[in-house]
């Protein structure tokens, strides 16, 4: 089997490439054979040493694949060898084998590639929390997009669509704007040229309902400035490098939430709801009401060159690594 091996902290240039021994199942687990695997902002962190769980080098890193069951062990009943699967594991994911328990494995909703599918469940889980469970969004109403043309940002889109919202999505660049207009956003904001506070507050007459941050740093005061009276302010991640500090009075002024979204923290400690999120998410998927857009993709062996795109901020939507 290959795998990209993280052979000590730092850069993605400490990735290396190797062959290893196939995996043979074992009891109470499932060899899937990967088609694709899913790279994101977590990715970056942990082959530098800065996530809040630091394994220790030489590891693989990845979390999200997509492919084929080609083993099950004893005491495994809910698969069967050739269905087809989407594995999620802190670590590991960067290989064209898995092997993982059955808890760690979903079945793959139907009209998703396995491109789509590997980078569909941290994505897709954290929209559809952040909107449906944590800010109660409801039809008509008014969202401002952070980051839009992320993985996170580009899903909260879709969600917010299908959930009968009008979506303002904010980005930095024309090609990555007019991703989020194909994935179905009203209106666009190039945060690089315009003023975000103002520009979102026009085009939302008078302010914005909820605001979708996974970026942080500079943009999310002025983002908060544009949150209408009574309004949800989703935190979800800092990719935009620094943590802000935001003016309590602010938010006392707009009398507005806000709120603190770890989708996998929460999955951690909510099996049997994380479960039936999941369904819904790939109910609507199979659907038609969910369209992942196709994402970036890159040769395994790749994968230094991947993380290095992600880190620059040039990737549109998702990255993932090919195996097949």
């Amino acid at each position: 089997m290959r795998v990209v091996n993280c052979v000590g902290f730092g850069p993605p240039d400490k990735l290396a490439p190797e062959e290893r021994p196939d995996l043979a199942v074992l009891p109470e687990h499932v060899l899937i054979d990967v088609h694709a695997c899913g790279v994101s902002f977590v990715d970056t962190l942990i082959i530098q040493g800065r996530y809040q769980i630091r394994p220790e080098p030489p590891f693989v890193p990845g979390s999200e694949t997509a492919g084929v069951v080609s083993a099950v062990g004893k005491g495994v009943d809910d698969y069967a060898v050739g269905d087809r699967v989407i594995g999620m594991s802190l670590l590991n994911g960067f290989a064209d084998q898995a092997l993982l328990r059955p808890a760690q494995i979903r079945s793959l909703p139907a009209g998703l590639s396995f491109e789509q599918a590997a980078g569909f469940v941290q994505s897709y889980c954290t929209a559809y929390f952040s909107l449906h469970r944590r800010a109660d969004l409801r039809e008509g109403e008014t969202v401002l997009v952070l980051g839009a043309a992320g993985g996170v940002g580009l899903a909260s889109i879709d969600v917010a669509k299908a959930m009968g919202a009008r979506v303002i999505a904010a980005a930095s660049s024309p090609e990555k704007l007019d991703a989020c207009r194909r994935q179905g956003a009203d209106e666009l904001i190039d945060y690089t040229k315009e003023d975000l506070k103002l520009r979102a507050k026009a085009l939302s007459g008078g302010g914005v309902d909820v605001v979708v941050d996974p970026v942080g740093d500079a943009f999310a005061e002025p983002a908060l400035r544009a949150i209408a009276p009574g309004g949800r302010y989703l935190v979800i991640g800092f990719a935009g490098g620094e943590i802000p500090t935001v003016r309590w009075n602010l938010i006392l002024l707009k009398q507005c939430q806000v709120i603190g979204v770890d989708w996998g923290g929460w999955s951690a400690k909510h099996h049997d709801e994380n479960d039936r999120l999941f369904e819904e998410v790939g109910e609507w998927v199979s659907e038609g009401r969910l369209s992942p857009l196709a994402p970036a993709t890159f040769p395994l062996e790749e994968a230094p060159r991947a993380l290095r795109e992600l880190m620059g901020r040039r990737i549109v939507g998702k990255a993932v690594l090919v195996t097949r």
